[in-house]
């Protein structure tokens, strides 16, 4: 496990983001996996926001158990995660555990940091993921103060990936009770594929 480092936004991020997805389009339809689109997630898709300097990535994919994921992904050098795993739940809510379930991968090479999360388009986690997104990016002061916790949990838990994240899920649910009332008063909809 890699020590948890926050760094201060990078404008790159985007650019990067763009040539991964590009490959990785590339690499599932060659392997005939349909791909409803790609979207880049998670705080180095929001403009100004420190972040780990890992690329998260979204694939929204129509089948998790389609055994040719497996295939393309390791074939283009990345570590493929065999169990479908289950996204957080937030407190207070009950989801079908089906809502929450997705594939994962990362980078296989150590060349380019990166999480790739697999998910059914129209279910509650995928909808979560580009929710949250969209509303850090209209949102500047939530931004910052996500930020500033994430700086200060690295801080206090370098080495302590479980420390960090039962502080930060709990941090990020009070963000996206926000987004959900934003959400609602703006008619906010996930991006068209």
């Amino acid at each position: 496990m890699s020590r948890i480092e926050i760094v201060a936004p990078r404008a790159e991020w985007a650019d990067e983001f763009v040539e991964i997805a590009t490959y990785l389009r590339a690499l599932l339809e060659r392997a005939g996996v349909v791909v409803a689109e790609i979207e880049h997630i998670g705080s180095t898709a929001v403009p100004g926001l420190a972040a780990k300097d890992v690329i998260d990535i979204q694939i929204g994919i129509t089948e998790l158990d389609d055994a040719r994921l497996a295939t393309a992904m390791s074939r283009g050098g990345y570590s493929w995660r065999d169990d479908i795993r289950v996204d957080h739940e937030p407190p207070g809510m009950t989801i079908a555990p089906k809502q929450l379930e997705k594939r994962f991968a990362g980078q296989g090479d150590g060349s380019r940091r990166m999480n790739i999360h697999f998910r059914v388009p129209g279910r509650f986690n995928h909808r979560y993921a580009l929710l949250c997104r969209d509303y850090l990016r209209t949102h500047r002061a939530a931004a910052d103060a996500y930020g500033e916790v994430k700086r200060n949990l690295a801080r206090l838990f370098p080495d302590d990936v479980d420390a960090y994240y039962a502080v930060k899920d709990p941090v990020f649910d009070v963000i996206m009770a926000g987004a959900e009332d934003w959400a609602a008063a703006t008619g906010w909809c996930p991006p068209e594929p």
